[in-house]
């Protein structure tokens, strides 16, 4: 089976789509996995055939970093960037597109890659690193706080759906006029239709940290997460080698993909809390591109695997994406989590949940005072114990293996069903 794969966004977007490739190539599947041009190499060196897609996610981070958790504005920053580079990415979609025999697609594809699924007739499937066209009163959209009602969260559901809906033929229709592109039916792939099967939604997280719904339909699954087997080969740059071994464990600062116009200000702060607690850090800067003299108590680097690193680490304190969220509770370390934007509260609730580290602080509440509290507390040994007991649940889950055992039975039905 010919698949192709759209993804867009930040690594965590990125990455763990990069198991599931192989492992669907590993099941005989052809793979193509289009993602943003940044992360070519990245995808190509795990043997992955890469299709570039236009735009830089840096500039979309920096943009939702800008207006924060405002809801309509952040609708309207991805509007606005997704109109900026749609044409070439629905040319370079369709190209990626034009031998499959089944389209994956994550949240800024969905109604894209369900419309030319539908035009090829060829079975979708979404797939999800957080809950968004899955409509439940168990908690709200991500976007929003919780509004204590049932009906309320659910309303919040139904709403963000319609919205991205209608903010989907918006979009395409001015780009469409811009670039002179033919018009389209565009189809939306959770409205229901009689003539064709319900897509295939996958949750990538596991069911311990964000249960199923008793009141999602039986197209939509909890996998578990999707990741690689431990990072065994990883090679530490002296450093961080040197940086691990002269001392106590540190505590590991990553805040990933985020772009903050206050980033000194942060890192100022996390500075300051640390040498208040006696904490010695790893502060890994990322797209944030803060870095100062290290010193015998504190090492920056720009990246290092989080599943190598975060084991040796004592807790880690981080934005609170899907991806960094996920690594952050494999790895059996309490999680402070520190929201900058987007579905990034939502998951510091869920970490708070179940214990692994406490309550979230949204970045623009973020002061010396409130980080040494949550220091203070993410080392009691109940936050330790909820944190091992996440990880052992986590990695007792096979999330790749499960997803691709109901996509293949979802294309099989599919194909049963065209046959008759």
């Amino acid at each position: 089976m010919n698949i192709t794969i759209l993804t867009y966004g930040s690594r965590g977007d990125v990455q763990p789509f990069l198991p599931l490739s192989l492992g669907l190539m590993a099941r005989g599947h052809s793979v193509k996995l289009a993602a943003p041009q940044r992360f070519k190499k990245l995808v190509e060196e795990h043997g992955i055939t890469f299709v570039s897609l236009a735009g830089d996610p840096e500039d979309l981070s920096r943009r939702m970093n800008n207006v924060g958790f405002n809801p309509f504005k952040q609708m309207r920053e991805m509007m606005d960037h997704a109109i900026a580079i749609g044409a070439d990415v629905a040319r370079q979609t369709d190209e990626a597109c034009r031998d499959a025999d089944l389209i994956i697609h994550t949240f800024a594809h969905a109604v894209g890659a369900h419309t030319t699924a539908r035009e090829m007739n060829i079975p979708d499937v979404h797939i999800q690193t957080f809950p968004m066209f899955t409509p439940t009163g168990d908690y709200p959209n991500v976007a929003m706080p919780d509004l204590k009602l049932r009906a309320l969260n659910y309303f919040s559901h139904y709403a963000s759906s319609r919205i991205s809906k209608w903010t989907a033929k918006f979009g395409y229709e001015q780009v469409r006029r811009r670039a002179g592109l033919p018009k389209r039916k565009l189809y939306f792939p959770f409205d229901n239709d009689p003539f064709r099967s319900p897509t295939l939604v996958l949750c990538a997280w596991s069911p311990s940290v964000l249960p199923p719904s008793a009141e999602w339909k039986d197209n939509v699954h909890v996998t578990g997460y999707f990741f690689f087997s431990e990072n065994e080969s990883y090679q530490p740059p002296a450093e961080l080698r040197d940086f691990l071994n002269a001392g106590e464990s540190p505590i590991c600062i990553s805040f990933g993909s985020m772009v903050n116009r206050d980033a000194n200000r942060i890192d100022e702060i996390i500075r300051t809390s640390l040498k208040q607690t006696n904490n010695r850090g790893i502060i890994l800067s990322g797209w944030g591109k803060v870095n100062q003299p290290s010193s015998n108590d504190l090492l920056y680097l720009d990246s290092a695997p989080h599943d190598w690193l975060l084991p040796r680490c004592k807790m880690v304190i981080h934005h609170g994406g899907a991806g960094t969220t996920s690594a952050g509770l494999r790895s059996g370390i309490p999680n402070i989590v520190v929201p900058f934007t987007a579905d990034q509260p939502f998951w510091g609730r869920r970490v708070h949940a179940i214990g692994a580290g406490p309550r979230p602080i949204l970045v623009k509440h973020l002061t010396v005072e409130r980080l040494t509290r949550a220091v203070a507390e993410a080392s009691s040994p109940a936050a330790g114990e909820c944190a091992q007991a996440a990880r052992r649940k986590i990695r007792s889950e096979d999330g790749v293996n499960r997803a691709i055992e109901l996509i293949e039975s979802h294309v099989k039905n599919w194909n049963e069903k065209a046959i008759f």
